[in-house]
């Protein structure tokens, strides 16, 4: 490996791509053909030793330990390239936030407020939301036992957001839309309460909505969060460690979603 020393600290981009199809050597490696996440589609993390190739080997500071810095790809590279790289995010909106202590919301959630944005988030509890207004929330919703779209009207004096974080599907999805304002962006990167979502067209383009798509993000896109994180502007949040021995006790950890940030699991 090039630039690279015996013992040098770095972190691995946890992804696959061909590198050399006409959409990797543009730069868009989460559009290549072969592309997906580490461990979906191709072996992952979950082992004592792995090889990747040097491309997706980046160098960490000395201010980064390993667990912060295996905290950070995945959900930051996927919170940057929905807000900047889909919704092309700008200073001073509005931006809901779903799920505040979800690795991509708690991300999110730092993001925006570095474009000095106002962010409403929502979680299930008081705790998490409180955690949430640390991170740089303005605001926070109960979604179990308050009306996501009810309470945005609220703190929006009726006007919506401009851009929605969406992760979890069907359970949200509803809620999401309408709170948006006219022109307002929804990005989805994921299904966590189901694929199927169904949506009112005449609210679509009689409110001029846009409906995007977001999948990781590039390499390009990568190096460019890492900047902020690497000069401590943006910050990643580590719940709780495991042993590499310990996998399935960090999967029923994570299934009983009381973790806000990163659950890590050490070989």
């Amino acid at each position: 490996m090039t630039g690279f020393k015996p013992g040098q600290r770095v972190l691995v981009a946890p992804m696959h791509f061909c590198n050399h199809c006409a959409k990797c050597v543009a730069g868009l490696q989460n559009q290549c053909p072969e592309f997906t996440v580490l461990g979906n589609r191709v072996d992952g993390g979950n082992c004592e030793l792995i090889a990747v190739p040097a491309v997706n080997v980046i160098p960490i500071p000395d201010s980064l330990d390993f667990n912060q810095a295996a905290s950070v790809p995945l959900v930051f590279l996927t919170a940057w390239h929905m807000l900047v790289g889909r919704a092309a995010l700008r200073p001073g909106e509005t931006v809901l936030v779903l799920g505040a202590s979800s690795g991509v919301g708690i991300a999110a959630i730092q993001i925006a407020k570095l474009f000095h944005c106002t962010v409403i988030t929502t979680a299930g509890d008081e705790a998490k939301l409180e955690k949430g207004r640390k991170l740089g929330a303005d605001h926070g919703i109960n979604h179990y036992k308050q009306k996501i779209s009810d309470e945005v009207k609220k703190i929006t004096d009726r006007r919506g957001v401009d851009v929605v974080i969406e992760h979890v599907g069907p359970a949200t999805w509803d809620e999401s839309v309408r709170s948006l304002k006219p022109a307002g962006r929804l990005v989805t990167c994921g299904a966590t309460t189901g694929p199927n979502a169904a949506i009112d067209l005449r609210f679509l383009y009689s409110r001029q909505l846009s409906i995007l798509g977001s999948y990781m993000g590039t390499m390009g896109e990568l190096y460019e969060v890492l900047g902020h994180i690497f000069a401590g502007r943006l910050k990643p949040v580590v719940d709780r460690t495991f042993p590499l021995k310990e996998t399935r006790a960090a999967h029923e950890y994570l299934e009983k979603s009381q973790m806000f940030g990163k659950i890590v699991v050490n070989p």
